[in-house]
């Protein structure tokens, strides 16, 4: 929380180690529009000059786009102040490679390492940094987003688009490829300032508003952003929130079915699809349909992109609505997965809700469960031996699959507690089996 575990102090002595283990050249800062992000963004800025760094800084800009101006200015790194989908009083950063993707964990551990000694390594007055504004942050990545669709399909349909930035970073960019889509647009929540209309994460539950907007405006479909961009959540034409996790399946079906367009050499012969151990089923039994290798990374978007570099996937995500092409940028991409679902509807001429019908249907139940520390272990390993009919993977905690369902679960970083996720073809099947290793985990 800002004013609290975040201060300038800790901003400045993070930014300092962040410099310190960054490559020579500069380094791309940005914000996602929260009231506390313009502070931050002065205070880091200073504190890269004062590391010896140039800054480029390009102000208000969605977290997939920081990585594509990293990549195309040849930046050392960047830095996003964003808290994601947390909610006003929150803040943080997210660092980025050379490369334009969020650190691998290796790299951010030095990072971490180095901030906790207080390790900055300061500069003398004659080698300070300075800083300059970029002119155009969002014209390459709208440019790589058009890439990969067939734009004049999308554009024959006119669709009419309600899009929720929800005051985040998301707007400009929405707006801009929207209308270079031939798209009518019903924008929420345009201006970047951070006060959101709504509670920031794209659920259901804080999306009841806009729902019930889509059809009271004739849209065709609804597009919903976190305050950093990177996820997205859909509704359909009649205000039906189809949520996050559909957004990759979609995506994946699309990118499978051989009437998505792909524009980057050898392309054509990818088909690997990478997603994490706790992203619903449904990806998995699109490649199934379509033979496509299907791998599956440990939890965190660096893992995932790992994954992808080292097979060559065509396509990876996140079931939290986050959707990475490499052919634009190794991050999640709330705007690809627009221009992707506007794609897959142009080239079905299929309302979103006819897609959707169309994918496998399984129930999420997530669930936290009181565990310390030195429980985990031996309840982890209880629970492999209660569901010894299940196949086990240790890749991240413990998963559980079954033909028609699985379960993860994983020790929190921050709290006594394991997280447990439960995929079934019911939400009553699901939650049957969360109280199942409930009942297993209280028996350790």
């Amino acid at each position: 929380m800002v004013g609290e575990s975040l201060t300038p102090e800790v901003a400045v002595r993070y930014a300092g180690a962040f410099a310190a283990e960054a490559p020579p050249g500069p380094i791309v800062i940005t914000r996602d529009g929260r009231v506390s992000g313009r502070m931050l963004a002065a205070v880091i800025t200073g504190a890269l000059k004062a590391a010896g760094r140039d800054v480029i800084n390009a102000d208000v800009a969605a977290t997939p786009t920081v990585g594509v101006l990293v990549r195309e200015l040849r930046a050392a790194g960047g830095l996003q102040i964003s808290a994601s989908h947390n909610p006003a009083p929150y803040n943080g950063f997210k660092l980025f490679s050379a490369d334009g993707r969020v650190l691998p964990a290796a790299a951010g551990q030095r990072v971490l390492d180095r901030y906790r000694r207080g390790d900055a390594g300061w500069v003398a007055w004659n080698r300070l940094g300075s800083a300059r504004f970029v002119d155009d942050v969002i014209g390459r990545h709208k440019e790589l987003a058009l890439s990969i669709v067939d734009v004049d399909r999308i554009r024959r349909r006119r669709f009419h688009v309600l899009l929720d930035s929800n005051h985040g970073a998301g707007g400009a960019l929405g707006r801009a490829l929207l209308a270079e889509l031939n798209c009518v647009v019903t924008l929420l929540g345009a201006e970047p300032d951070g006060r959101f209309a709504h509670e920031p994460e794209p659920t259901a539950e804080n999306l009841a508003g806009v729902l019930a907007t889509v059809p009271t405006a004739h849209a065709d479909l609804g597009f919903c952003q976190d305050p950093d961009a990177d996820r997205l959540a859909l509704v359909d034409e009649r205000g039906r929130y189809l949520g996050e996790e559909c957004t990759l399946a979609l995506a994946v079906e699309h990118a499978l079915s051989g009437r998505a367009r792909a524009l980057a050499p050898g392309a054509s012969a990818r088909r690997t699809i990478v997603i994490n151990c706790s992203t619903s089923r449904m990806s998995e039994d699109l490649a199934a349909k379509y033979g496509a290798p299907l791998v599956r990374s440990a939890v965190g978007e660096a893992n995932v992109v790992d994954a992808m570099l080292a097979h060559n996937a065509l396509l990876g995500g996140e079931g939290n609505g986050g959707v990475i092409h490499p052919d634009v940028v190794l991050v999640r991409d709330s705007f690809v997965a627009m221009a992707m679902t506007l794609d897959a509807m142009a080239a079905r001429g299929a309302p979103l809700s006819a897609l959707a019908a169309g994918l496998p249907r399984y129930e999420i139940v997530k669930t936290k469960i009181e565990l310390p520390p030195e429980r985990v272990a031996p309840g982890l390993a209880a629970l492999e031996r209660r569901f010894s009919d299940a196949r086990a993977d240790r890749l991240d905690g413990l998963r559980l699959d079954w033909p028609d369902k699985w379960l993860l679960v994983r020790a929190s970083n921050t709290e006594p507690v394991v997280r447990a996720i439960a995929e079934a073809p019911t939400a009553a099947d699901a939650r049957a089996l969360s109280d199942a290793a409930a009942e297993a985990l209280a028996e350790t």
